[in-house]
C-alpha cells in the first residue's frame, strides 16, 4: 500500500492505494482498517493474505466470493476436516488460486486456529494481543512489517502455521484493524479512529 492521497468521486480526500482498481474504493472505506473479531472473517482474510504472496490483491478480492465457496466460507471446523480429495478438488477448481502448498496451508491452518481457540478462547483474543499501539505507530504506509507483525508471525509459525511470513501478517493486521494506517488526510482514517475506540477488544 502506497502513502499520501488521492480524490475519490466525491473528491474527498482517501489512500492514493485505492485508486489503483474501481473496486478498492468500497474496500478502502468500508471494511480496510476497521477492527474485527469475528473469528471466521480473521481466519478468512490472514488465508486470502497468504494466498495474495507473490499475486496483487486486486487479483485476490476479484476472487474473494470463489474463495468463500471453495472453502466452506472459511468455517474452521469445516475446513479442519478437509482431505487430500479436497485439495484435488481445489486445484481443479479456476475460481481460485490453484497453489497446492497454499490451499494444503489453508487446511493446517484451520488445524491449528482450533487450536487456538481452545487455549485462548478465540482467535480474536489471541490475534488482539498483538495491536499496535497508536501512540508508538510510525507514519502509516511507511513499512510493511512491524515488530507486532514480526511476533505474531513468529508465534504462529512456533504453532505450526503455513505461509504467515511478517508482510503477510502486517497486512492482515492492517486489515482487520491491529493498526490503522490510513494516511494522514485520508477521510477515512477518522472514521477507523472511531470505531477503534468504540471496539470491544475480545477477553485475553
Amino acid at each position: 500500500m502506497s502513502g499520501e492521497t488521492t480524490r475519490g468521486p466525491d473528491d474527498r480526500a482517501r489512500c492514493r492505494w485505492c485508486a489503483a482498481a474501481p473496486e478498492f474504493l468500497a474496500y478502502h472505506d468500508t471494511e480496510w482498517g476497521f477492527p474485527v473479531s469475528d473469528d471466521r472473517r480473521l481466519f478468512e482474510k490472514l488465508c486470502l493474505e497468504s494466498f495474495q504472496s507473490g499475486l496483487s490483491w486486486r487479483t485476490i478480492l476479484a476472487k474473494r466470493e470463489n474463495f468463500r465457496t471453495a472453502f466452506q466460507n472459511f468455517d474452521l471446523n469445516k475446513v479442519a476436516e478437509f482431505t487430500a480429495r479436497d485439495v484435488e478438488r481445489l486445484l481443479k477448481d479456476e475460481g481460485i488460486i490453484r497453489h497446492r502448498g497454499k490451499i494444503e496451508a489453508v487446511i493446517n491452518n484451520a488445524q491449528k486456529a482450533l487450536e487456538i481457540v481452545q487455549q485462548h478462547g478465540s482467535l480474536a483474543a489471541f490475534f488482539w494481543r498483538y495491536e499496535t499501539n497508536p501512540q508508538k505507530q510510525r507514519d502509516p504506509q511507511t513499512e510493511s512489517t512491524s515488530s507486532e507483525s514480526i511476533a505474531l508471525s513468529k508465534e504462529l509459525k512456533k504453532k505450526g502455521w503455513k505461509f504467515v511470513g511478517p508482510t503477510t501478517v502486517y497486512a492482515f493486521m492492517q486489515a482487520m484493524g491491529l493498526i490503522n494506517d490510513h494516511v494522514q488526510g485520508c477521510v477515512i482514517r477518522a472514521d477507523v479512529v472511531r470505531a477503534r475506540n468504540a471496539f470491544q477488544r475480545p477477553d485475553r
